[in-house]
């Protein structure tokens, strides 16, 4: 018979202090560094605008995916940098590293500078963890990160230059030395090669910063002024985990309605119709003022810190374990 969540509390609870000791740490962090606290909406007409977002339906709105739509629009009502601890959730299958109802770290600061972004996140992992952390058999210093393009990753773990076959899925395969699947597109390709051949590599002995992603997965993130086939994206990597994905800020509004129209397209196509396009965030991105922002998974961080096994030893209340 599968335990009760309440009936392992005594067994986690060490855990769970911890944790609550890290939700303090984190608010001191950036509370001194002059960020506002906010609450977002957790029901919100559109969740996002992924291709592949599994979101939750709440009747006539949707359960937030991340709380980045609502953080932007008080951004361009002059709230200044803000933090928030947010509930979200997406329909993907529980691992020992994903819950499909967690907790989000977002925060944005107002500037455009990507580095001073990855510097002020190595500073919050040094504030709030110990300086060795261990997941997964792998132990990690937090000493020194790695900086590392996609490209340049491509390059050393893949042998295939990534930006020079961009939109070429047969090109990509002959270089990587695959066979394309089924149905498989460029965008699929490289997915998949990041998952088997990149990501294994990254944040091991080090953290690592993984930079500068190809404009095809900019995403929300504005293109690199001095190189327009990549986005000024990077995702931070501890103990081979992903813990956290960030962007300087789109904020031109016609791009931005351009590119959300044709992910909208291509999720349809693929999964049916789903939310109605957020016409106020469209317009909150005309007055979005220069800003970079990360979305940091903080029950993963709570994983580091407390060297759990699995993201459900540091929930108050998880699904039942089987």
């Amino acid at each position: 018979m599968s335990s009760q969540p309440w009936q392992t509390l005594p067994d986690r609870m060490a855990l769970l202090r911890r944790r609550n000791l890290l939700t303090a740490a984190v608010r001191a962090f950036f509370t001194a560094r002059g960020y506002m606290e906010v609450e977002t909406p957790y029901a919100v007409v559109a969740p996002g605008e992924e291709v592949h977002l599994c979101a939750r339906s709440a009747g006539d709105k949707w359960l937030n995916t991340s709380p980045e739509f609502s953080m932007k629009k008080l951004l361009a009502g002059g709230s200044g940098p803000i933090f928030q601890l947010a509930r979200v959730w997406r329909e993907e299958p529980w691992s020992d590293t994903h819950a499909p109802e967690f907790t989000m770290l977002e925060w944005y600061d107002l500037h455009d500078d990507m580095g001073r972004l990855m510097r002020e996140t190595f500073a919050l992992l040094q504030a709030t963890l110990p300086p060795e952390v261990s997941c997964k058999g792998i132990t990690t210093r937090l000493d020194e990160p790695e900086y590392l393009t996609v490209a340049e990753a491509f390059t050393r773990y893949v042998g295939a230059d990534v930006l020079g076959t961009s939109g070429d899925a047969a090109a990509l395969a002959g270089q990587a030395g695959t066979t394309l699947r089924w149905g498989e597109d460029w965008e699929d390709l490289f997915f998949r090669l990041m998952l088997e051949r990149v990501e294994p590599h990254l944040g091991r002995e080090r953290a690592t910063f993984l930079t500068h992603w190809p404009a095809a997965q900019a995403a929300l993130a504005r293109r690199c002024p001095t190189d327009s086939r990549v986005a000024e994206r990077f995702e931070l990597y501890v103990c081979g985990m992903e813990l956290a994905n960030a962007f300087v800020e789109l904020t031109d509004a016609a791009e931005q309605r351009a590119r959300i129209i044709e992910d909208r397209a291509r999720r349809h196509a693929l999964y049916g119709a789903d939310w109605a396009m957020d016409e106020d965030f469209l317009a909150a991105v005309e007055a979005l003022p220069a800003c970079a922002g990360i979305a940091l998974g903080f029950d993963r961080l709570a994983i580091l810190a407390t060297n759990a096994r699995r993201i459900a030893d540091v929930l108050w209340l998880p699904e039942p374990f089987k």
